[in-house]
């Protein structure tokens, strides 16, 4: 990819085509190619969970950070790439009637989509906003919780991501986001290619980058709660990599990780 406003522009149509096709076919997941047919996604189960809501879930998660995010009742919480409203729904079930829940999205056909579920629930402490995740439609300091799944690894400007979820913090308040990253170097040929960015690979940080930009933002407590190896199938690697390069990733010890984080913002305002 060359530049952010192509990478933008590259999400947003996938996405935009994943919710339009949602109601004919579910989605394959983040990773997932659509020329093999393969995935190389979590394999995340919702059933069960209090507050899931099945016509909300379109398979691109990549973890389950409503599990470790310390959700309470009447907490005001904002999810990042919040999609059809899947973990929105589940984080309503947690804060109750007395908290608040955002879902915050650049797709304008997924906040379509989340609307109208959340329109079928009758919700009144759930509300969905377009908007870049680089520049958040929230207020400074306004929110208990900040979860996202499997998306700051989209975004452009991670730096500036977590920046704006340390700004829409309250002093005292956490976040906890699951997310790709990295561990080896991705192959050259991979970096570029669009379709291997949208599924949340060629937009990958290396683990110790991505948890040393939520340090350098200010953040502390940074605790990986859960974290995940995903295979890339063959199938997907042949897609653009001879047999021999595969070979060499297979012995590079390269891997794509499905991590859990969370992180707390400090006490003091400073803004």
């Amino acid at each position: 990819m060359k530049n952010a406003k192509e990478i933008r522009k590259v999400v947003r149509e996938k996405y935009g085509e994943i919710a339009r096709r949602s109601d004919e076919k579910p989605a394959c997941g983040c990773g997932c190619s659509c020329e093999s047919g393969e995935s190389w996604t979590v394999d995340l189960d919702y059933r069960g969970t209090e507050g899931y809501v099945p016509d909300a879930d379109l398979n691109l998660g990549c973890g389950l950070p409503v599990k470790h995010a310390g959700i309470k009742a009447g907490d005001t919480v904002v999810d990042l790439g919040s999609g059809a409203g899947n973990d929105v729904f589940v984080a309503r079930r947690l804060v109750g009637d007395a908290g608040r829940v955002v879902g915050i999205d650049m797709t304008p056909e997924m906040i379509d989509k989340a609307r109208r579920n959340n329109a079928k629930l009758g919700y009144r402490n759930v509300e969905f906003r377009a908007g870049d995740l680089e520049a958040l439609p929230v207020e400074d300091a306004s929110s208990d919780v900040v979860i996202s799944n499997c998306v700051l690894n989209l975004v452009p400007d991670k730096r500036k991501a977590f920046a704006e979820i340390l700004r829409a913090l309250k002093p005292g308040g956490h976040f906890c986001v699951s997310d790709i990253v990295l561990k080896g170097e991705l192959p050259e040929k991979l970096k570029g290619i669009a379709e291997m960015y949208a599924g949340c690979v060629s937009g990958a940080l290396q683990e110790d980058e991505y948890l040393g930009i939520i340090r350098e933002t200010g953040f502390t407590d940074v605790d990986v709660r859960e974290s995940r190896r995903i295979e890339l199938p063959d199938g997907v690697l042949k897609e653009h990599l001879d047999d021999a390069e595969i070979a060499r990733i297979r012995r590079s010890g390269f891997q794509v990780l499905s991590i859990t984080v969370t992180a707390k913002r400090g006490q003091v305002s400073t803004f």
